[in-house]
């Protein structure tokens, strides 16, 4: 096995790549005929393969038209597509010009992206549709940089907008002379905007080094090899899937397929049949969510032969990481994964060798069920401005209940109110024409204070356990993390999004939007309407929702008791300004807009 895995291995060195962009060039003189990436064709209905060397004479062609526009090395320009190989092109191509790139979310507002456009200046716009761009009008004045809007898909009616062009009027038919420029690697290569729970979003600077160094260390600690196949469906806007699921694959010669949508994320699995998984815990709830609905609906024995499984297949995995003993009950588990796991991992594609789980906690039972299965999760930690990741399980040494260790290279340490401080090559230059933000966040000596809270015990494995801004400080002086407690009640199928509130109060409640269908299959038992914004006033759905809330956090301290929850009606989106891009809780706005049913909660209070 070592061997076959060691024959796989090509990983690129940071100092043979250089820069991003001399990734990609090593990459296709590597691997000129293997497979790149796979993405869904729409006009033809098919799925089509690129390799390296089809997607490098693509990228000469995008760099000769954005040559065209006269751009100056650092200059920046702007990609808000769904990810595609197009996306890989244009940013390849913008770097091989010494150009500087600004990600955007597809699904973000137009307000939000265009103060990003203006606020770093962009000359050039990628977008899929003429739509996208009909979304800014009312904001067209707050864009003062932009020379061409480029649009993917041609639009039947004629445009009356000089700067708009479809991109087969704007790629010309063949690739000319076009100059590579040398750039030091410690220059900058992209602005990623935070997603900004609180505030405008900032502008993280990350160097051509910043990432390289990062990727090679995320390798170190989790090999990928060539033969892998990674589906990429979280947004390329994201930092964690540009770094793992775009430079890592990259770096190490492995494919990339590109998942349609979420929406079709599950035939996309079957399709084609990953071998490694990156993504948020939200996806990982998602599956485990509808496992638990399914076996609630069929017979006990189902549901106890599922429990059975997890149970000796984590003993096993405890035994395999040298954390537990050997039980005579593991001779079970080629039985129940025949008849329980390899059922569960069929949905997943049945080939998945590892799935990688980041940008927020994932709770220790949604771990324990994968892992239970055969699937090893492993959970890391990052953020933006650490080009993201800092640290992360292995399979090896995977501790669920952690973020892991630090990656190669990085350096932790807690500073005060235990705030986890990282040092190393990933950490960013700054943010993006804001000297007083990166000073408040940087230490003079060049640790970034992450602002959230963790511990570090004697093995140097990490966990985060608050963020220093989201924490709930109670009248009674108690302090609660509320991510944890969240977590722990979305574990309960019936709960699709839930906030914690309580700041200066003497006790807890939570504001919940209900899963309608987990709803409609058990509203029977208690004889109430199978709709529940109908019962939002009603006291004996409360106290159902409240003894379900109460069942998931009993492990958690007295003080962490929910005694009142309120179901609002409207779940929470990025199109309403609840979510920010990466589906993260803007708490501050949730709690302007249910202002008056907080109020209700702690009447008399």
């Amino acid at each position: 096995m070592q061997t076959r895995q060691h024959n796989l291995m090509d990983i690129i060195p940071v100092e043979v790549a250089g820069t991003l962009d001399g990734l990609f060039s090593e990459r296709v003189r590597r691997s000129p005929q293997m497979v790149a990436y796979r993405d869904y064709d729409r006009s033809s209905g098919k799925w089509r393969d690129l390799t390296w060397e089809q997607m490098d004479q693509g990228v000469m062609r995008w760099q000769a038209a954005l040559f065209q526009e006269k751009l100056l090395p650092g200059d920046r320009v702007a990609v808000m597509l769904r990810n595609c190989p197009e996306w890989v092109m244009f940013e390849q191509a913008a770097l091989r010009l010494g150009l500087v790139v600004v990600p955007l979310y597809t699904a973000d507002r137009a307000e939000n992206a265009a103060y990003i456009l203006h606020d770093a200046g962009v000359k050039v716009l990628l977008l899929e549709e003429l739509a996208q761009w009909q979304t800014f009008s009312e904001v067209r004045g707050q864009i003062g940089n932009l020379v061409r809007v480029v649009t993917i898909q041609s639009d039947p009616e004629k445009v009356d907008d000089s700067l708009v062009l479809a991109l087969h009027d704007w790629l010309p038919e063949k690739a000319g002379e076009t100059q590579h420029v040398d750039r030091d690697p410690r220059q900058l290569a992209t602005i990623i905007y935070t997603s900004g729970t609180s505030g405008r979003s900032k502008g993280v600077m990350l160097s051509h080094y910043n990432i390289l160094t990062n990727a090679h260390a995320c390798l170190q600690g989790v090999p990928v090899w060539q033969d892998d196949l990674l589906l990429s469906f979280l947004p390329l806007s994201h930092t964690f899937e540009r770094t793992a699921g775009y430079y890592v694959p990259m770096m190490c010669g492995a494919t990339v397929a590109y998942a349609r949508s979420i929406q079709q994320l599950q035939e996309d699995l079957l399709i084609i049949r990953p071998t490694i998984l990156v993504s948020v815990p939200r996806i990982y709830e998602r599956v485990y969510a509808g496992i638990r609905a399914k076996l609630a609906e069929g017979p006990a024995l189902n549901r106890k032969l599922f429990n059975r499984a997890v149970e000796i297949g984590y003993s096993r995995f405890e035994y395999q990481q040298q954390r537990g003993s050997w039980h005579i009950s593991h001779l079970l588990w080629p039985l129940l994964e025949k008849l329980v796991a390899n059922k569960v991992m069929s949905k997943l594609g049945g080939r998945l060798r590892g799935a990688m789980s980041g940008g927020a906690a994932l709770s220790a039972e949604v771990s324990r069920v994968f892992i239970g299965l055969g699937l090893p999760i492993l959970q890391g930690y990052g953020m933006t401005e650490s080009s993201p990741v800092v640290c992360s399980n292995t399979f090896e040494d995977n501790v669920p209940a952690s973020v892991g260790r630090p990656i190669p290279g990085v350096e932790v340490k807690l500073g005060e109110n235990n705030a986890l401080l990282i040092r190393g090559p990933n950490v960013m230059l700054g943010y993006w024409n804001d000297p007083e933000a990166t000073k408040a966040i940087m230490t003079p000596d060049g640790w970034l204070n992450s602002g959230d809270i963790a511990h570090i015990d004697e093995n140097g494995r990490i966990t985060i356990t608050g963020r220093l801004k989201e924490i709930i400080v109670m009248s009674t002086g108690e302090k609660v993390s509320p991510a944890d407690i969240e977590a722990a009640i979305l574990r309960d199928p019936l709960f699709e999004q839930v906030m914690l509130v309580g700041e200066g109060r003497s006790y807890l409640s939570v504001l919940a939007v209900v899963n309608s269908s987990s709803w409609e299959s058990i509203s029977g038992q208690y004889n109430l309407d199978r709709d529940w914004r109908l019962l939002l006033q009603n006291q004996a759905f409360e106290e159902i929702l409240l003894e379900r809330i109460g069942h998931q956090i009993r492990e958690f301290p007295g003080y962490a008791r929910i005694y009142r929850v309120a179901p609002v009606q409207e779940p929470w989106t990025i199109e309403n300004g609840m979510l920010t891009p990466t589906l993260k809780l803007r708490r501050g706005r949730v709690l302007d807009r249910y202002r008056t049913e907080i109020a209700r909660l702690y009447e008399g209070h």
